[in-house]
């Protein structure tokens, strides 16, 4: 039996983000990988070759629920019908997780195809608290809240992001999903130390890990610019720091995001096996 857990249904095992492309390649053989994880928004629709093969691979594989539009950090109210549409697909589907972003997408009724940090104030504290709250009553499950990787700080921020989760947890009671690549590419992008970040963050309310591939790039000083591309192979840095991460927190679902220039599934399934090996050095 696989261990389970705090917050999560996710075994503490390597995890992918499913691509259609892979659903043949996952059914015959899904290797080292011990679930698999979807984007909401992907599967709010009706039917179709994509939800059909969605409840196939539920049947073999814990899945859990990644969002990325309901804007959780945004300054207007969460939308009625959206969070309807995800309660739909968490009520067919029963994930073992559901997750969101803490950032915002929406100014007034337009949408931005981004996720945008937030300053880290009172204010923002409560509203991001409010949004968790409701989201976690409408869905009748706890949810997982993920850091962001960051370009900038905010001035006007009064607290470090490791005590806003920490205080975001503690109000909700939801779960965190700590993304170590955010946490690479935000301290390169600040100049602050990834390895401090993880030993301030509150381990105890992860439920997930996430790793993915960054770009790099130079700003206008000439500075190293990192971007969350989720569109390469985990470098040796990140995972070095997933290793540090592991040792202090124990086994805990790792997933490998791929999401732009989607390799084919063996370079995907070398990466969960490096993850896989990754957990194997941690002492349950």
């Amino acid at each position: 039996m696989l261990d389970r857990t705090p917050g999560s249904g996710l075994p503490a095992a390597p995890g992918v983000g499913y691509k259609a492309q892979h659903y043949a390649a996952i059914i015959a053989d899904a290797g080292p990988v011990g679930w698999l994880e979807i984007h909401a928004e992907n599967y709010m629709g009706d039917g179709g070759r994509p939800l059909a093969q969605l409840r196939h691979l539920a049947e073999r594989l814990p899945v859990s629920v990644h969002g990325v539009g309901l804007s959780i950090g945004g300054e207007g109210r969460l939308d009625a019908d959206h969070l309807a549409r995800l309660k739909h697909l968490c009520g067919w589907l029963g994930p073992a997780s559901f997750s969101e972003h803490l950032a915002w997408s929406t100014h007034d009724s337009a949408f931005l195809n981004d996720l945008l940090p937030l300053p880290y104030t009172a204010a923002t504290l409560t509203r991001v608290a409010d949004h968790v709250d409701e989201v976690q009553a409408v869905l009748g499950r706890r949810m997982l809240l993920e850091n962001p990787s960051s370009y900038l700080a905010f001035a006007e921020s009064t607290m470090s992001e490791t005590d806003f989760l920490r205080e975001i947890a503690r109000r909700t009671g939801c779960g965190l999903l700590l993304d170590v690549n955010n946490v690479f590419v935000s301290a390169t992008n600040l100049g602050t130390d990834p390895r401090a970040y993880i030993a301030d963050f509150p381990l105890e309310a992860v439920g997930e890990i996430h790793l993915g591939g960054h770009d790099t790039e130079k700003d206008e000083a000439g500075r190293p610019l990192l971007i969350d591309s989720h569109g390469r192979a985990v470098t040796d840095p990140v995972w070095a720091l997933l290793d540090e991460t592991l040792a202090r927190s124990g086994p805990r679902p790792v997933l490998i995001e791929w999401d732009t220039d989607v390799p084919d599934w063996p370079v995907l399934a070398a990466e969960a096996a490096r993850a896989a090996a990754a957990l194997a050095r941690v002492p349950a």
